[in-house]
């Protein structure tokens, strides 16, 4: 039977790599878009070209009234392109970079981070519960600023500390059901997360490649293979961990 995955914030940057590699690898993917349909067809578009199935479907993980409604979309999505009622493997994913030091932070650009990295991978995942099939899979991502500090991150990184606590808890919680659940910390990474404020910023840049040891910040294809690699079943013995995707960065 061929796996299912579900990629929220799955039609671009990140989670559209991580989406692209597990249908290279063989799997079939569910993706979640929050504004821009035209980036989830063409998502599902280049998965389909791989001979793999792909549906997208719109959601704001940071609206968690909307969830049972979602659960619903994805119910149906499931029974009428795969016949299943279950999918195997969830991604935590989407998300936004808002950044402003301790000092210039509103409670507005707190609430959102909150509501969007923690308060709904939180309830996503409760939501979905039903529908992970034993043995499944779950990963969360962090980032490699929960390890390091670096000025004007810190409502940021510690919404991302609160996920990779929230991961050891699923980890020991779900492994009755058999689900292995993970924490991804990319290091920077040249993407249009937060504005493109690693790929834009030549100074910024510089600055992350300079205290990484290979030399350079990441690239997507440095990441998302590496999670499309942790769903496979060779890495079934690996929960409740941290998994720093980082180049050395910080070292």
């Amino acid at each position: 039977m061929n796996t299912i995955a579900l990629v929220t914030g799955g039609s671009r940057g990140l989670g559209r790599n991580t989406a692209t590699h597990i249908a290279r690898r063989g799997g079939d993917v569910v993706l979640t878009w929050h504004s821009r349909s035209d980036e989830a067809d063409a998502a599902v578009a280049e998965i389909s070209a791989m001979g793999r199935k792909a549906v997208a479907l719109q959601l704001d993980t940071g609206e968690v009234a909307s969830f049972g409604a979602f659960a619903g979309r994805l119910r149906t999505a499931l029974r009428d392109t795969w016949g299943r009622d279950t999918f195997d493997h969830l991604i935590n994913n989407a998300g936004h970079g808002d950044y402003a030091l301790i000092s210039e932070t509103t409670e507005a650009q707190f609430d959102r981070l909150v509501d969007v990295h923690f308060k709904g991978v939180y309830f996503l995942t409760q939501t979905l519960l039903p529908l992970i099939a034993d043995g499944g899979r779950i990963v969360n991502l962090s980032t490699g600023l929960t390890r390091i500090s670096y000025p004007g991150y810190a409502a940021y990184a510690a919404v991302k500390g609160a996920v990779e606590v929230l991961t050891r808890y699923m980890a020991k919680e779900l492994g009755a059901r058999g689900i292995a659940v993970n924490t991804v910390a990319p290091g920077a990474i040249e993407t249009d997360f937060g504005g493109g404020v690693v790929r834009d910023n030549p100074e910024l840049n510089k600055v992350f490649a300079g205290i990484t040891a290979l030399g350079r910040v990441g690239l997507p294809d440095d990441i998302g293979p590496m999670i499309a690699n942790l769903l496979s079943d060779d890495n079934r013995w690996i929960t409740a961990q941290r998994i720093e995707v980082s180049g050395g960065q910080g070292i």
